[in-house]
């Protein structure tokens, strides 16, 4: 999914308050992604970041995709970072450099490591499902990862099951004993949690990571505040379990990890650690260098990289500390 560069401050709302100093309730702002979608954009935000390596949040939908074109988002390419799709309503269709051409429906989870450089498209295809809803987040490479080779993985079985009145469904990492199939290349973790009724569930986490609850559909509440779709709370880390409760189907995502410490610069679809870095990918990106691939099956002409701005990108740490 492309990024774009619109990077706006944000404010805590009217009448909310943190539970403790490590809680931080992040609102989502409206991007338009394409000609046709706009999402909800939590991350990166001035006051959060990062999540782990959690990078980058886009909420989009439930949108009414029957007359509309829904997705669509032409070849563009990606280094540094890990894709990752989950629906909750409707189809997309993604094809990539690797000469993958996979659908992803609800359920089913798609993750892309672009590596040194990938490049992919995501479309609604022509016969599709009337609602579109789901989310799409980066996950930050680490080294040696981020040199490696690009590499995309569709998942159609994830582990499931059921905690009291709560449906679990684990994207990835590792949670209440259970290990997704997907690979990631940090200590991570990435969770659905469907809601069966109004009682309280308390989840165990791991105080090493520090964590965040999306609200994707329904009034939910985490550690004691409530939220409502399309707004991330931020839980900060050292805590050992949270108690999440809300209407039944509301559906929220857990994301967590170890905080990734080194600064990052993110630019446009490009994830690096420094401006010269992200220099190289647009040159190479513009120039159709064999580096980012032709996609598959898409005939649309690539994304063009927007012009980069008149000042030196700055790396930037998970609290938005300048670098360099």
């Amino acid at each position: 999914m492309e990024r774009t560069e619109s990077m706006l401050a944000q404010t805590r709302p009217p009448g909310v308050a943190d539970v403790d100093p490590g809680s931080v309730l992040l609102p989502g702002h409206d991007v338009p992604l394409g000609r046709y979608t706009t999402v909800r954009r939590l991350l990166p935000q001035r006051p959060r970041r990062m999540v782990g390596a959690w990078c980058f949040v886009d909420h989009f939908g439930p949108d009414d995709v029957a007359e509309r074109p829904g997705m669509e988002v032409p070849p563009h390419p990606h280094t540094g970072l890990q894709t990752v799709t989950w629906l909750l309503e409707g189809e997309i269709l993604h094809r990539d450099s690797l000469g993958n051409v996979q659908p992803i429906r609800p359920g089913q989870l798609n993750v892309m490591t672009s590596g040194n450089g990938i490049a992919h498209s995501e479309r609604s295809p022509a016969t599709r499902p009337p609602v579109m809803h789901g989310v799409q987040l980066w996950v930050a490479l680490p080294d040696p990862a981020r040199a490696g080779s690009a590499d995309f993985a569709h998942h159609a079985d994830l582990p499931r099951w059921r905690d009291g009145d709560l449906d679990v469904t684990l994207l990835v990492g590792e949670f209440a004993g259970r290990r997704s199939p997907a690979v990631v290349h940090t200590p991570l973790v990435g969770v659905q949690l469907e809601l069966g009724g109004e009682a309280p569930t308390t989840l165990s986490l791991r105080p090493d990571f520090e964590y965040a609850v999306l609200a994707m559909s329904g009034s939910a509440e985490a550690a004691g505040v409530g939220f409502e779709p399309g707004a991330l709370l931020y839980l900060g880390s050292g805590r050992r379990e949270v108690t999440v409760r809300g209407g039944a189907g509301a559906r929220l995502l857990l994301l967590g990890g170890t905080p990734f410490e080194e600064p990052l610069v993110m630019w446009w679809n490009f994830v690096g650690r420094s401006h010269e870095e992200v220099v190289a990918a647009r040159e190479d990106w513009m120039a159709g260098d064999r580096r980012f691939g032709v996609v598959a099956d898409d005939p649309a002409p690539p994304l063009p990289a927007p012009a980069l701005p008149t000042t030196r990108l700055k790396a930037r740490d998970r609290t938005g500390g300048l670098h360099g």
